[in-house]
């Protein structure tokens, strides 16, 4: 073998343990370590588990959010404040519907009043007046049975009967301004209690869980915002009834004093 064949035998010999070895670097290279296996593995246990927790939040923040989940984590408060709603809706219709313009008088009423008291038939006045069932049929009708005898008795009578009636219709609306006060101090007081039972909570040890005093907060503010959801209506809707009142009043006054007022008009226009 000659001395140039010796040569390259031996570049060949030192060239392929180099190669070897570059070909094993790449591959340990993109070997994974144990530690990142294991972190695989975890990831593909934990994954699941987490998403699963994550629905189960989802729910339970949907079911919380519900009307009947408010109602009851509102706690006791809830069922008077129930009662106050119930008894504002009942006093609103009923206020609205005696406050009426047909429940305190017709035109047709007292124009045939006016009539018979002006021909002096007061027995016609008095059935005229009492054809329908109203207010100023019940107020007046005492005052046209002395309104032969003296103009200003039966005035005076007139006018006591008017304020007994309107007391009777006035105390409704009175009850509505009892459901809007009363309704943000049951609010008031549940929060109170919420507070009282979230101390009470944190005294047991729940101040590191935050779930623990979600359930006596919520019960606070839930409270407090369903007294003013009740309160804030019931207030508009008194001052609302009681202007409608006091405007029936005032016209059914005037229609009463109309109709008293026949019998000296017609006495006056005989003597001019």
């Amino acid at each position: 073998m000659t001395m140039k064949n010796r040569r390259n035998l031996n570049s060949r010999t030192e060239f392929t343990p180099r190669v070897e070895s570059t070909l094993t670097r790449s591959e340990l290279r993109h070997t994974p370590s144990p530690a990142s296996k294991l972190g695989i593995y975890l990831c593909a246990i934990l994954l699941p588990a987490i998403a699963q927790a994550q629905d189960t939040a989802e729910a339970v923040v949907d079911d919380s959010l519900s009307l009947w989940g408010l109602i009851l984590q509102g706690g006791w408060a809830m069922y008077p404040l129930g009662a106050c709603s119930l008894a504002m809706f009942f006093l609103i219709f009923y206020s609205w519907k005696e406050t009426g313009r047909g429940k305190f008088f017709t035109s047709a009423q007292v124009d045939a009043a006016s009539r018979a008291i002006a021909a002096r038939d007061f027995i016609q006045g008095q059935t005229a007046i009492n054809e329908t069932n109203t207010l100023l049929g019940r107020a007046l009708t005492p005052a046209l049975a002395k309104l032969s005898v003296s103009h200003e008795k039966a005035e005076n009578l007139f006018i006591e009967n008017l304020e007994a009636e309107e007391n009777s219709v006035s105390q409704w609306v009175t009850y509505l301004n009892v459901v809007a006060s009363v309704a943000p101090m049951i609010g008031l007081l549940g929060t109170v209690s919420g507070m009282i039972s979230a101390f009470q909570t944190i005294g047991r040890g729940g101040m590191g869980r935050p779930e623990l005093l979600a359930g006596d907060i919520g019960e606070a503010l839930i409270t407090t915002a369903t007294g003013l959801v009740i309160g804030i209506p019931a207030m508009i809707a008194y001052f609302v009834l009681k202007n409608r009142l006091n405007t029936a009043m005032i016209a059914t006054a005037q229609a009463g004093s109309e109709v008293l007022d026949a019998k000296e008009e017609k006495a006056y226009t005989s003597s001019s």
